[in-house]
């Protein structure tokens, strides 16, 4: 997704008033009908608090004043009436919009997800899991507030708020205009808190991303935090990132609470110039004393939904700073996607060439330099050399997870880029010396390239990777869990259940990275055996840094600095005298010190 940094420059001048049209557009528009049932709700709910203010008018007049029994019980009974009404309407908008919410988080998490799991390898480099899992759990529930919360206060608490003052206009419009006269002076507060407060829950969600990031690198690095005795270390970073937070947002708590003095004060003076002119109009005889006490609790009564209101550009602002970094990704598009007219890839043969390829990572560090090379179908192709010289690069372009900066790569005479990426994927299968297996059965994880794998595939392919006996000795066979990216398995053996998992694919091109690097010497024998097998008929690419491994290879490439500095056999190579025969030289030389230092003495 190189595109994602424009789009947060595009968004990052997004307007209020763009950002909710378009979360209306996306998410609040398909939920229409139980936001108008939500509103039908909240209007008994402000139809019943305006006719409770009005029940202090007869029960001021007409019980205390007239001492009139006959209408306590009415009166009462219009009271519980008039509560329950209230709560039923109260209950039936709360369970509406929190349905909204919740299908529209649901919604975006599903959205967020399926977008990532389309986008570039490079992004998930650029970008870490902390933040991403912050987007998905914080960001998504913010978006649910501004959504249900802000339609809510909008429903619920303009419509009591209308109620109530056009209650109170029609009592006494003048006493109404003087009460209201200082309110519209909060407008200009109100409107720079909201854009304090958006840019403060921006960098808090920020914040909140790396805490998440830190929290997973603590606790999934835990053995080695122990190891190098680091707890203290990883404990001063995490307390200064959460202080950080704390920070945030105590500023956007001071921000947001700036209203509530403004907002007391000026209800404070409407309160007292009802006070001082009603009470002398009562005085005076010219209102009632119920009038006045049904005008005072109207007043009182729509304080609660204006001073709510007060705070609603607040509380969207958070809910749209949530909107921009969701967008962000939304709105992302990734750089590596089936050209227009892709079409699925035809195998014939399975030789995979690569013409004159250049590669450069997107700060433009150059990975690879005039790359020729051609693996004929059914052979195997070595690529050996030091850390960093290149080879994990070239395999990663062969399934386009990263595309080539210069020349191509074609497949059966088709460049890779002309054909779709389902079909090119689908033709490749990979066993990297990064074991990532999922918190699922021994099964499905060996099935996770061919879902539909029958029973006797999986089993077969455990036994040619030599995990069949270790699977058996499991607690549940097959359908034990392995848990969080196979914790409860060795490395050797999550080594095993990858090479399985390959076998299952059965791909023509296999891509194999270190393929046995965490296996004992007894199982590196018996899967290496069974990768021979499997290698038959296929076109393979290995990378290996024990030389022992690749001697039989069809075509040995050697690489330094991204460049091939050396091709040939195995023994076309020693015969040159050059690195690949000094590495060679070296390994042998090291691996029977090795063989000395452990032999038992005769």
């Amino acid at each position: 997704m190189s595109s994602t940094k424009s789009n947060k420059m595009k968004l990052g001048d997004a307007s209020t008033q763009f950002l909710i049209k378009r979360l209306f557009r996306d998410y609040v528009s398909g939920q229409l009908v139980k936001i108008a049932c939500a509103l039908i709700a909240m209007a008994f709910v402000a139809g019943s608090t305006v006719m409770l203010a009005k029940q202090m008018e007869p029960i001021i007049n007409d019980i205390f004043l007239k001492r009139q029994e006959d209408l306590l019980l009415p009166i009462a009974l219009g009271v519980v009436g008039i509560f329950f009404v209230k709560g039923a309407a109260t209950y039936a908008q709360s369970m509406l919009m929190q349905h909204v919410g919740l299908e529209i988080i649901a919604t975006i998490q599903e959205q967020l997800f399926k977008k990532l799991m389309r986008a570039d390898l490079a992004y998930f480099h650029e970008e870490s899991p902390g933040n991403l899992v912050s987007r998905f759990m914080n960001d998504a529930n913010m978006l649910k507030g501004v959504v249900s919360n802000t339609l809510t206060s909008i429903g619920k608490d303009t419509l009591t708020a209308a109620g109530l003052i056009g209650m109170m206009f029609y009592q006494d419009w003048l006493l109404a205009s003087i009460a209201f006269a200082a309110f519209p002076t909060a407008i200009l507060p109100i409107a720079k808190t909201g854009r304090r407060i958006r840019k403060v829950s921006t960098n808090t969600q920020e914040s909140m991303g790396l805490l998440t990031t830190r929290l997973d690198e603590a606790f999934q690095g835990i053995r080695h935090v122990k190891a190098y005795n680091m707890e203290d270390h990883e404990t001063k970073r995490v307390s200064e990132t959460i202080l950080t937070v704390l920070r945030l947002n105590l500023k956007a708590a001071r921000t947001s609470s700036i209203l509530s003095p403004i907002m007391e004060t000026l209800g404070g003076i409407a309160i007292a110039i009802v006070i001082l002119y009603g009470g002398n109009e009562v005085i005076q005889g010219t209102k009632d004393p119920g009038s006045f006490f049904a005008f005072i609790t109207a007043l009182l009564l729509a304080y609660e939904p204006i001073k709510k209101l007060s705070k609603l550009n607040a509380n969207m602002q958070t809910g749209l700073a949530a909107a921009h970094r969701v967008y962000s990704i939304l709105d992302s598009e990734p750089d590596i996607k089936d050209a227009s007219g892709a079409k699925e890839l035809k195998i014939t043969k399975g030789d995979v060439v690569f013409e004159n390829v250049y590669f450069n990572y997107d700060d433009n560090t150059s990975a690879l330099e005039a790359i020729n090379l051609k693996a004929k179908a059914n052979k195997t192709i070595a690529l050996v050399g030091a850390s960093g010289a290149g080879k994990t690069s070239i395999l990663n372009l062969i399934p386009r997870f990263y595309d080539v900066t210069k020349g191509k790569i074609t497949f059966d005479g088709q460049d890779i880029r002309d054909v779709s990426l389902s079909s090119l994927r689908q033709a490749t299968a990979l066993v990297s010396q990064e074991i990532q297996l999922f918190d699922d059965t021994v099964r499905a994880n060996i099935a996770y390239g061919k879902t539909e794998a029958s029973e006797e595939e999986i089993i077969e392919a455990a036994k040619n990777a030599h995990a069949h006996d270790f699977i058996l000795s499991l607690s549940e066979g097959y359908d034990t869990q392995v848990g969080p990216r196979g914790s409860r398995l060795s490395g050797g053996q999550r080594q095993r259940v990858a090479i399985a998992r390959a076998m299952v694919k059965d791909a023509p091109v296999l891509l194999l990275d270190e393929a046995t690097s965490a296996l004992d010497t007894e199982s590196e024998r018996h899967v290496q055996t069974a990768l021979n097998t499997l290698m038959k008929g296929r076109t393979t690419f290995v990378i290996a840094h024990r030389l022992s491994t690749v001697i039989d290879a069809d075509m040995i490439y050697v690489m330094d600095k991204g460049k091939i500095i050396e091709e040939g056999t195995h023994s076309q190579l020693l015969e040159k005298s050059g690195t690949y025969a000094k590495l060679y030289a070296l390994q042998f030389a090291e691996e029977a010190q090795t063989n000395d230092d452990v032999s038992l003495p005769a």
